[in-house]
């Protein structure tokens, strides 16, 4: 990432925004585990409260095999250009089969039922209110903050652990898909840019790149069919925020690896 530009990523299609949440979600809970207080564990719980809810209404396994699988095709058929690097091809497409490998052989649904618990439940059901997860309201998880930062450690690996392959497979597709394609240099007339897509194309991404000093933020919308952004000023006070009046350049790839 250039530090003089800010990155404004746009999935699009369902499987990428679910897969960035988690993404997103993932490296959040990294920045909490770090920590060794009430409140880094707190923020630890919470955050693995909202990856389990997402695992509950997804069949990630699935839907993550499928990208492994499309990606090692389109990377086999790279194999007989001069151009590639071979043995780096292979090497990629060896982790490509033993992350698939490794989700495959775990039966069924990726495995979370040690985490359905009573506690996690009663978490999760009061993950809506805020402050839902008073001592009053949830004893048990009172009690369990109380205890040993090593014990607590330890019941966090085991959870965490649960993540650990379909994590890695998430992250070797948004890789593959951040490296595809190239950027085109375009200009939003009056901060105002929209483009028809090639339904044909298996867009899956679209990462908008502007200069960080340029004193607007980018605001993208679309889907398979096209693609809108609008570069608006961070109004921080009771004003909605407005629309640039002058020309925006910045540069726009799709990836669709």
């Amino acid at each position: 990432m250039n530090l003089n530009y800010i990155d404004y990523e746009f999935p699009l299609n369902e499987r990428m925004r679910v897969f960035m949440r988690l993404e997103q979600l993932f490296l959040q809970l990294d920045h909490c585990i770090s920590g060794d207080n009430i409140w880094d564990k707190r923020a630890t719980i919470s955050t693995l409260v909202d990856i389990l809810q997402i695992f509950s209404r997804h069949d990630l396994k699935a839907e993550t095999l499928k990208e492994l699988e499309r990606h090692a095709n389109r990377l086999n058929q790279l194999s007989n250009n001069q151009e590639v690097d071979t043995h780096r091809l292979q090497q990629i497409l060896d982790d490509l089969s033993s992350t698939s490998q490794s989700l495959y052989a775990r039966n069924g649904k990726v495995d979370i039922s040690s985490m359905q618990s009573t506690l996690f439940q009663a978490i999760s059901q009061r993950n809506s209110i805020p402050a839902g997860d008073c001592s009053f309201d949830i004893p048990a998880y009172h009690f369990w903050l109380q205890q040993s930062n090593e014990m607590q450690q330890h019941s966090i690996n085991i959870w965490v652990d649960q993540f650990a392959h379909i994590r890695k497979a998430i992250e070797l597709t948004l890789n593959f898909l951040r490296l595809s394609g190239s950027s085109t240099d375009l200009i939003a007339k009056q901060g105002f840019y929209q483009a028809t897509l090639e339904t044909a194309q298996p867009y899956q991404l679209a990462i908008l790149q502007m200069d960080s000093t340029i004193p607007y933020y980018a605001e993208i919308s679309g889907g398979k069919h096209r693609i809108t952004a609008r570069f608006m000023n961070l109004e921080m006070g009771m004003e909605r925020p407005k629309q640039a009046t002058q020309d925006i350049p910045f540069k726009l790839r799709y990836c669709i690896f």
